[in-house]
């Protein structure tokens, strides 16, 4: 999976990332639209499937970006020099923080529109209180975040110089990879070419 992802193009990683999770949207606002146009007052339980159906968009959309960001971190250690590789073991433990936190966030605003839905209002009380641990976790999930972005930006610069970098070396990377729409038609090229003369080499 590690190989997949780095020897992926540019537009295939796009593509799966924004492409697929935008056609999935636009096919569920336009059926929510035609819902309303057809009936004064829409189905219930089409409601329903639409607040279930898109936390799976952002599962897949986030498993892809978590993906890749892994696939970094780790797959290119190996390009590497013992002496210069990374010590990730705070990398592997914020790499999860914030996936198992969008996950369980996913899961409670699906559950509670679904609840909401179908006549339980209790949930948005529940869900409001679920704020105070929301917030805090959001942030420091936000902080994990960075951190990933600093770890991958730095593996990549440290494989094309083989030297210790810092943050000034790589600067440009890591706001490449923070926008990651525009940085990925940047930065997966230079991982392709990193994977393609290793394996050149290896040949």
């Amino acid at each position: 999976m590690i190989n997949r992802f780095l020897k992926a193009k540019h537009w295939h990683i796009f593509v799966l990332m924004y492409g697929l999770p935008i056609i999935l949207q636009i096919f569920m606002f336009s059926s929510m639209s035609s819902q309303f146009e057809v009936r004064e007052h829409p189905d219930p339980t089409f409601m329903v499937d639409f607040f279930t159906l898109f936390p799976i968009i952002m599962v897949i959309y986030m498993g892809l970006f978590f993906g890749w960001f892994w696939s970094i971190a780790i797959g290119l250690q190996k390009h590497i020099p013992i002496e210069l590789r990374l010590n990730l073991k705070k990398f592997k433990i914020f790499f999860f923080i914030p996936l198992l936190y969008i996950l369980f966030f996913m899961m409670l605003i699906s559950s509670t529109f679904y609840n909401v839905s179908s006549g339980d209002h209790a949930a948005a009380g529940i869900m409001s209180k679920m704020m105070l641990f929301i917030v805090p976790m959001h942030l420091f999930s936000m902080f994990c975040m960075f951190y990933l972005l600093y770890v991958s930006s730095k593996t990549i610069k440290t494989v094309e110089l083989q030297k210790n970098v810092s943050f000034s070396d790589f600067i440009g990377e890591f706001f490449m990879i923070w926008f990651f729409p525009i940085g990925i038609w940047f930065i997966q090229p230079r991982i392709n070419k990193i994977v393609s003369e290793t394996s050149t080499l290896n040949d």
